[in-house]
């Protein structure tokens, strides 16, 4: 028997109704567009071709090494591509959304409201630079993807993890000292009332702060697992969170079809993650080759990032105590590639770009950084098809029907077009507003400075 009345009930399902609605007007038509004269990256192999793409709807619908002839029936805009690099979409398998562009004390202290108009400001420039999709890895994101997917806003796909789950004093727990021992009776942190962080201990506990996030629609989770750079009360050595407790997120994680990536440096915390069932680390700077070695035979992903001392550049925005974490961290960078390289660990690509404005503009750099351990080819594998896979460990539970980072029939329809060939000049993306002439998402054109025009 029904235990709440009428009017409640048809509340629930208004409320839910509106969710599934688009927010502005959609055209329901399907547009074709061909793309012609162009050399043709696929994101897997490293030979190009010349060809041709036919976009219909927001997918591939055809790839040849010739002119492509429609049907009389359908209507295309063409466009010449004038011999140009036609490639994948540029992925980012570790992005903070809505941290990435300011200070670390205006987020946790300022409007939501205003947080979310700067991040959208950013998104819509992170498309411009060819970042048709992004793992969000810990941030009150859900909002701004909505507007993205509604079209209120341009930017990319966003895979959202919702808030990162925290212990006490871990990465994520952004509260005062004043604010410890914790009183229930006086609610949330800030953090926490704004969904950046979830703040969980025990297993119970770390159950149920990941049912929340799965309920407001994250595609997969994220746990703190260990010491942090800009954190205040971890040391980079401490491991974070048991074996029981990141059961309890794996547990709660594949119920839904998806699973758990963790923050981690340390041999320790790594592998207390493996051992509680996560299937992806980001970050392992510190890793050891026993360590190393045991991500390789189970087959877990690592989602690593160029964390090295660049010439010339001068950090103002951490503590002198996050400082030392950063420089000792950067020490392990070289080590966790050469042995991501010597085990064949499925190896993601990400930026993790943290409340730093100028760099995130550069997203493109930390792609060219990648360059001190592979292969222009395999940067861009990296960067297209490899972070696909990754992308689609979310199963069910990705936002987004269809297949990403490839140029192939039946994908979806993320392409970017370069003057200039990237696997001979990877330098090429780092001058998005020279270079990349044509950016689309969804079968959908955001850029166009082709001089044809269209």
């Amino acid at each position: 028997m029904m235990t709440f009345s009428l009017p409640r009930f048809l509340l629930f399902s208004l409320f839910s109704v509106f969710l599934s609605l688009p927010l502005t007007a959609q055209n329901t038509k399907e547009t074709n567009l061909v793309i012609s004269n162009v050399e043709i990256f696929d994101g897997i192999n490293e030979s190009t071709f010349p060809g041709s793409v036919w976009i219909q709807g927001n997918k591939i619908k055809q790839v040849s090494t010739n002119s492509i002839t429609l049907p009389a029936d359908v209507d295309a805009t063409e466009i010449d591509g004038q011999g140009m690099f036609l490639m994948p979409g540029l992925i980012d398998a570790h992005y903070h959304t809505m941290f990435a562009t300011l200070p670390q004390v205006a987020l946790l202290t300022s409007d939501i409201g205003f947080v979310n108009l700067a991040a959208g400001r950013n998104a819509e420039a992170m498309l411009q630079r060819g970042f048709t999709s992004v793992r969000d890895l810990g941030g009150p994101v859900f909002g701004l993807k909505k507007a993205i997917d509604a079209g209120i806003i341009s930017g990319p796909r966003i895979f959202p993890s919702g808030a990162f789950l925290s212990q006490t004093g871990g990465h994520g727990d952004f509260r005062l000292p004043y604010e410890v021992p914790a009183d229930g009776s006086k609610g949330l942190s800030y953090s926490e009332r704004i969904n950046a962080a979830a703040i969980a201990d025990g297993a119970d506990e770390v159950l149920k702060r990941t049912r929340e996030q799965l309920m407001l629609g994250a595609s997969q989770i994220k746990l703190m697992a260990g010491g942090g750079v800009s954190s205040v009360y971890d040391p980079l050595d401490v491991s974070q969170y048991t074996v029981a407790e990141f059961r309890a997120a794996v547990d709660a994680a594949e119920n839904w079809g998806t699973y758990v990536t963790v923050h981690a440096y340390t041999p320790r915390a790594i592998q207390n993650a493996i051992q509680g069932g996560v299937k992806c680390i980001d970050h392992g700077q510190l890793i050891d080759e026993e360590t190393a070695q045991l991500m390789a035979e189970k087959g877990i992903w690592w989602s690593l990032q160029p964390f090295i001392e660049e010439a010339g550049a001068v950090n103002t925005t951490l503590s002198p105590e996050s400082r030392a974490k950063q420089l000792e961290m950067y020490q392990g960078t070289d080590n966790a590639f050469a042995l991501a390289k010597k085990y064949g660990i499925k190896t993601a690509w990400g930026t993790d770009v943290l409340f730093d404005a100028s760099k995130a503009m550069k997203q493109g750099n930390e792609l060219l950084k990648m360059k001190r351990w592979y292969s222009n080819f395999e940067i861009l594998r990296m960067a297209t098809s490899v972070n696909g896979e990754l992308l689609a460990l979310s199963g069910k539970r990705s936002p987004y029907a269809g297949k990403l980072g490839v140029i192939e029939e039946g994908a979806l329809a993320d392409i970017l077009l370069i003057q200039g060939n990237l696997l001979e000049d990877l330098s090429l993306i780092t001058k998005p507003s020279e270079n990349l002439l044509l950016v689309i998402k969804d079968g959908k054109t955001y850029k166009n400075m082709l001089s044809s025009g269209f």
